[in-house]
């Protein structure tokens, strides 16, 4: 009798049996065989169908119990929908089984290609998972493992003290100035070839001398060290342009990418940041301030303001701050001046008054790209200031401040 193999059938017949006795297995297939034979015509004929490989081998599991058998039959099937369910239903018709009564009802018509196709997509959803949780990170892991050795073998050695620098350190015009190897690093990985480590807080001679030929900014880290970091900087002599550091808290080996050009953005130039730096004093506010006299009558005596004497412009001041004012056109800035005509630093209109007070005295003059007003005006009294420059002016001079604007020059 040919055989046909469940994998290879397009349906599976599933039925149940009742039987009123005990019979055998062989009487169960018997009985279909035979009970079935010319019922549905030749094309249909169970036995031929065998032969040829279009209905596979019948299995029948029986059990017996208490003079009752009961089982099920598993009939597979290569033939399409309709003569799969005609054959089928005419399991249904058999009524007898050897002497005893019998009753078959088909429970399912089971669609392998169903159960097949859920086998795939389980599978697939199984085969994916590992994929994603081993196979992934390793190829994760050799991807950073290669370009880690990658920007370390990036990595060259500037000057007598081999400082670890960018490979563009020479060609670029621009230089980053940072703390560690750590930090030279991460900004390789982010794509900055340019960038140089101090490596320790004294400052290289190499570091200086590469401070006079390239335009330098200093990155360091968002803390107390990084502060430090800066003032040694400043202190070594190295001709520094810009300033910028890490968010708060932060370390610039640490730092995304997004988070370093927003940094680098971010940058102020050094004069400005000489003049934003908190001014410090050794000495407490109590010692700072004098304590009042008594006067004869027990009471304080008021200290009397001294008379403070107005400056005159001289005509050398008069062609200075005419061309200082002329450059700064358009520019919304402003120029702090110290007596000697030097300038003490560059900052925006907008942030002039801040500095003003943080400076609490040593500003000569004043000159910016902007209309003097009387909140201006009563800073650069308190702060001893002689001259201030603007476009033009919305007051007049008082005190020791004498007011020019472009019409003086």
């Amino acid at each position: 009798m040919a055989k046909i193999a469940q994998v290879s059938a397009k349906y599976i017949i599933h039925a149940s049996i009742f039987i009123d006795g005990v019979v055998d297995r062989p009487d169960v297939i018997g009985a279909i065989f035979g009970q079935t034979e010319g019922l549905l015509g030749a094309d249909l004929e169970l036995r031929e169908l065998q032969r040829s490989g279009r209905i596979g081998r019948i299995e029948v599991n029986v059990d017996t119990k208490g003079g009752k058998t009961r089982g099920e039959i598993i009939i597979p099937s290569s033939l399409d929908k309709a003569e799969t369910a005609i054959v089928a239903a005419a399991l249904e018709i058999i009524q007898r089984i050897g002497p005893c009564n019998a009753k078959i009802q088909v429970q399912e018509i089971e669609d392998i290609r169903i159960s097949k196709r859920q086998h795939v997509i389980s599978r697939a959803k199984e085969l994916l998972k590992n994929l994603m949780d081993s196979v992934m990170p390793d190829s994760q892991e050799l991807a950073d493992e290669v370009a880690y050795s990658v920007r370390v073998m990036e990595i060259t050695e500037y000057g007598r003290e081999r400082l670890p620098a960018g490979p563009a350190i020479e060609e670029s015009d621009e230089v980053i100035l940072v703390e560690g190897r750590a930090d030279v690093l991460n900004l390789l990985k982010h794509g900055f070839k340019n960038a140089i480590a101090i490596n320790g807080t004294n400052v290289p001679e190499s570091i200086i001398e590469l401070t006079k030929r390239k335009v330098v900014t200093v990155f360091v880290d968002g803390d107390r060290g990084g502060d430090l970091i800066i003032k040694e900087v400043f202190s070594s002599g190295g001709e520094i342009d810009f300033v910028t550091k890490a968010p708060d808290g932060k370390e610039v080996e640490e730092l995304t990418k997004k988070e370093i050009h927003k940094a680098l953005r971010s940058k102020v130039a050094a004069e400005q940041y000489k003049l934003e730096a908190p001014v410090k004093s050794n000495t407490s506010p109590r010692q700072q301030r004098p304590a009042p006299r008594q006067s004869r009558n027990g009471g304080r005596e008021e200290k009397k303001a001294e008379p403070r004497t107005v400056k005159k412009l001289s005509d050398s001041e008069k062609k200075k701050f005419g061309q200082m004012l002329e450059d700064l056109i358009g520019t919304r800035g402003a120029y702090l001046l110290d007596e000697k005509l030097n300038i003490l630093g560059k900052v925006p209109v907008t942030e002039l008054q801040s500095t003003i007070k943080s400076l609490r005295g040593g500003v000569y003059s004043i000159i910016f790209d902007g209309v003097v007003d009387k909140d201006l005006l009563q800073v650069a009294d308190r702060a001893n200031v002689a001259f201030v420059a603007g476009m033009s002016s919305k007051v007049k001079s008082s005190g020791q401040v004498q007011i020019l604007t472009a019409d003086d020059f």
